[in-house]
């Protein structure tokens, strides 16, 4: 340790920290301007100078307590120098540029099998494809990255690259929350979801039922599984009581639909000829511009459940969509499904269609059960206490 201090003494590093310092007073100027990209571009590029120092100088394991203790010092005022959060924006840096980083040159090289060249080869996002295009050289590459990444605050970033495990993964939740002004809470809930593996993994028929442009934000719209762990059911629940609680916890479960679903009805009556039939529920999408109709089956998938909603969406098209609405969209939320079924079944269905499966994942641990009184143990009880009442 003693050798350390001696190396924090020497001109090189106090020459560093001199000029480190500078900036610090410089972005506190522009950050009166640009907050957030000021502050995460100086994080960044702090990030990078910590990671080269540590590499060239060989500073030790005492570097950013010293570091942290001298910037702490001379600008008490400003929370972001603990060990910690210089410990993140290395972690930061690490994250996407630490196998494209050259330390000898302290620049950035792309080559074919890079960690961002790999990460970014099956994106399906068309915008991250266009990003992962534009990589030609460092400049390039440098100014894509953090044009994503400077746009959403410090404690976000933080957040996404403790969770994620790889570029593609972190740049779909940055992406989403740039699109949809997620708070960190949104974002959280989101990640430990596991929104990223679940996104556009249901069994559709949007390609041949959808013009492209729609096809593509249609697909992007559904999830598979859904879960619904914001609830309670009994074991033989059944497709009313679900919808229930679907309904009865509608925040939640507007969040888990994702971004731009309306809540029209449940139970939406339709007249055809001398009857009447009911859909489970309807919404309008605001950035599809179309109407929803979600069927839920407490059940197994079968191939008449594609009939069915096949015959509301017809309906509902007929007689609720206008000429300003482009063609309804049909989900259909079952218990569990046979890949091989589902497909055999959309496959010459014309009218736009999805299959996911739901997940209750709310069932208490078997240890915590058996801890738990029975009704029969509750009542056995309060009887109890009643006798001894009355015998006083």
């Amino acid at each position: 340790m003693n050798k350390e201090i001696k190396v924090f003494n020497t001109p090189e590093y106090q020459n560093w920290l001199k000029d480190l310092k500078q900036k610090v007073r410089q972005t506190q100027i522009k950050a009166a301007v640009k907050v957030n990209v000021t502050m995460l571009e100086f994080y960044w590029n702090l990030g990078a100078d910590i990671v080269k120092k540590q590499k060239n100088a060989k500073w030790g394991s005492g570097f950013l307590k010293q570091l942290s203790n001298d910037l702490m010092g001379e600008f008490p005022e400003i929370t972001g120098f603990s060990e910690a959060n210089l410990s993140f924006m290395r972690r930061w840096f690490l994250f996407y540029c630490g196998s494209n980083y050259n330390f000898v040159t302290g620049c950035y090289e792309i080559e074919e099998n890079t960690k961002w060249q790999q990460s970014n080869a099956k994106l399906e996002n068309p915008g991250e494809k266009q990003l992962a295009s534009q990589i030609k050289t460092d400049n390039q590459t440098t100014e894509n990255l953090t044009a994503q990444i400077f746009q959403i605050p410090w404690s976000h970033n933080i957040l996404i690259i403790s969770k994620c495990k790889d570029i593609k993964q972190a740049l779909f939740y940055v992406n989403k929350t740039i699109e949809h002004g997620w708070s960190r809470v949104v974002l959280t809930h989101q990640i430990e979801s596991g929104l990223y593996e679940r996104e556009g993994k249901a069994i559709t028929n949007f390609t041949t039922a959808l013009p492209k442009p729609q096809s593509e934000l249609a697909n992007e719209m559904i999830k598979d599984p859904y879960k619904f762990d914001f609830f309670s059911l009994s074991k033989d629940y059944t497709e009313r009581e679900l919808e229930t609680a679907l309904l009865d916890h509608i925040t939640n479960f507007l969040l888990e639909l994702g971004a731009g679903f309306a809540f029209i009805g449940r139970q939406k009556a339709l007249q055809v000829g001398s009857r009447e039939f009911f859909i489970d529920l309807l919404f309008y999408h605001t950035k599809m511009h179309c109407f929803v109709v979600i069927e839920l089956k407490a059940v197994d998938f079968e191939p008449e459940f594609a009939g069915k909603l096949n015959f509301y969406l017809k309906v509902v098209d007929k007689q609720i969509k206008t000429e300003r609405d482009e063609p309804t969209i049909g989900i259909l939320i079952c218990k569990s499904k046979d890949k091989t079924v589902v497909e055999y079944a959309l496959s010459d269905i014309y009218k736009p269609m999805a299959v996911s499966e739901y997940h209750l994942t709310n069932k208490l641990p078997k240890k915590l059960k058996v801890n738990l009184p029975t009704i029969a143990d509750i009542k056995a009880n309060l009887l109890t206490h009643e006798e001894r009442a009355r015998a006083k």
